[in-house]
């Protein structure tokens, strides 16, 4: 706890110490920018007469991310989109969902001319259809549409003065929302299972978007949320992806998500992927 409480603590006050840069050098205009990209990324194995085992699969994803951000003089307004759904078939076995989440951001924030802003958020985050256990036979149902669904209202500091790079700290609240798989949402001290939870706490967020070569993205998000009673329990999601762009359609991604939330399991969670894609922009990419 003391730990976590120190990275808190020491970020908190980097960004609030963080010189801000001059603004009165900069014509700062109106702008809206748009961003919408869709991508579909491929894994396949075929085997005819392989006498040295295995057998034939096939793994798909597709990506939907954009939004639109507002770039004021007063005031930031940035929303963010990110939906993904994907399967994968292996031999003669039924396809199975690898990929189901539907994440969507507002932060608004007010320029006042520290080296950090206020802010605003508000984060919605659910499956975008039925999530099966498929270690179970047959597969278990574990998740649906907003069952569960996370909202998240946060309010504190945010940094954004360098560029690819977006941080903040600030007081958040949590709420749960289940209908069927009410274990999400349920209050142990309590005999009946409920449906809808509420926590307040801590929420920090690192967004980060880098062009580490000519040809190679690398972009890194990293949620932590805590609540008052038990500080020393945090959920955490990072969520990062290398994108190695061949040419203006075709790229490779490598990605790996990190999940640790104890109401879902006492486990970390983790996910990586190595994958072909093709990429359509229809406007350009935010920051």
């Amino acid at each position: 706890m003391k730990r976590i409480l120190f990275l808190f603590t020491t970020l908190l006050l980097f960004i609030t110490n963080v010189p801000a840069q001059n603004k009165d050098s900069v014509i700062v205009v109106d702008l809206w920018v748009p961003a919408a990209q869709i991508g579909l990324n491929l894994s396949q194995i075929s085997l005819n007469n392989w006498t040295q085992g295995g057998d034939n699969s096939l793994t798909w994803t597709i990506i939907l991310s954009g939004g639109i951000k507002h770039l004021g003089s007063d005031w930031n307004f940035r929303n963010n989109l990110k939906a993904a759904y994907g399967r994968t078939k292996l031999g003669s076995q039924d396809f199975r969902t690898n990929d189901n989440e539907l994440f969507f951001e507002t932060v608004l924030s007010k320029n006042i001319k520290w080296a950090v802003d206020p802010y605003f958020s508000n984060s919605i985050r659910t499956s975008i259809t039925t999530g099966y256990n498929y270690k179970k036979t047959p597969p278990e149902k574990i998740a649906d549409f907003f069952d569960p669904g996370y909202v998240t209202q946060g309010v504190g500091f945010t940094y954004d003065k360098l560029s690819g790079f977006i941080a903040r700290v600030g007081f958040a609240v949590k709420e749960t929302f289940t209908n069927r798989f009410r274990q999400y949402s349920d209050d142990t001290s309590t005999t009946k299972l409920e449906a809808f939870k509420v926590e307040t706490g801590l929420e920090s967020a690192l967004n980060g978007d880098f062009q580490i070569m000519e040809n190679v993205q690398f972009k890194s998000s990293l949620r932590l949320f805590t609540r008052y009673e038990r500080l020393d329990i945090w959920d955490v999601r990072w969520d990062n992806i290398v994108t190695a762009k061949v040419n203006k359609l075709i790229n490779v991604n490598f990605a790996v998500l990190l999940i640790y939330e104890k109401k879902q399991s006492v486990y970390t969670q983790l996910k990586q992927s190595l994958q072909l894609g093709i990429t359509y922009s229809f406007f350009e990419v935010l920051n």
